[in-house]
């Protein structure tokens, strides 16, 4: 299953929403040496009741535009 996300990293707190086919999540983390995206599995990994380790980047790892495999 993929999941397409909007990474929003440096907000002032950590959120998510479903907008359509993919999901907005603002994390507090810096977009540096692969922190947000470590954040963003840890979201998701909360949202869908999984750990970590079943959840993959497998495009977007510079982009703001993300895709994870579950």
């Amino acid at each position: 299953m993929l999941i397409k996300v909007k990474a929003f990293p440096n907000s002032n707190k950590e959120e998510w929403t479903k907008k359509g086919a993919f999901f907005e999540i603002k994390i507090k983390e810096p977009p540096i040496r692969g922190m947000a995206n470590k954040a963003i599995i840890r979201v998701l990994a909360s949202i869908f009741q999984l750990p970590e380790n079943k959840i993959r980047l497998v495009q977007g790892f510079r982009s703001r535009n993300k895709t994870f495999e579950i």
